[in-house]
């Protein structure tokens, strides 16, 4: 007995010893239904330095992101890719959201789009494609929660199962 726990007293301390700190690349977005506004109501978090090396990798700009230095540009390339890569569907149709603005805390900067004029009636689905920083990392997770009239479904999107879907 004595010779086995001095086994994995001697594993754990081997593994211990040579771990390294390993980044987590995840971004968590919630869309909550506004019953007054009748409108998406989405915010979506993001490491900040994950986004920039995104901006620099695929739009070749330093973004400079919650700095006196950030770049006028920010704004429009951030949005030109959260259009590209999160897509909204309504009853399998793809809608157009607005692009609010974003907000820094700490080490993520949260953006705020809102789809208005949902119109609850007839509405069947809402679907949910995010490929956010999935093509600069691998390990990429993109958390949806989605939260509508009592209704609320959670997924979990990689890059090879980037889809989820809410049937209401």
């Amino acid at each position: 007995m004595k010779k086995t726990i001095l086994s994995l007293l001697s594993v754990f301390i081997l593994f211990t010893s040579f771990t390294i700190a390993h980044k987590f690349y995840v971004s968590v977005t919630n869309i909550n239904y506004s019953e007054k506004t009748d409108a998406l109501q989405i915010t979506s978090r993001i490491f900040i330095d994950d986004l920039e090396a995104l901006l620099q990798e695929r739009y070749e700009i330093t973004a400079g992101l919650g700095t006196k230095e950030e770049s006028e540009l920010a704004d429009t390339y951030i949005e030109k890719y959260l259009k590209a890569k999160f897509v909204l569907e309504l009853n399998e149709e793809g809608v157009s959201y607005d692009y609010i603005g974003k907000k820094y805390d700490n080490d993520v900067v949260i953006f705020y789009l809102e789809l208005p004029n949902v119109g609850f009636e007839g509405l069947k689905s809402i679907g949910i494609q995010n490929d956010v920083l999935s093509d600069l990392y691998e390990e990429q997770k993109n958390l949806v929660h989605i939260k509508w009239k009592g209704k609320k479904k959670s997924f979990v999107l990689i890059r090879e199962n980037n889809k989820g879907m809410l049937n209401l």
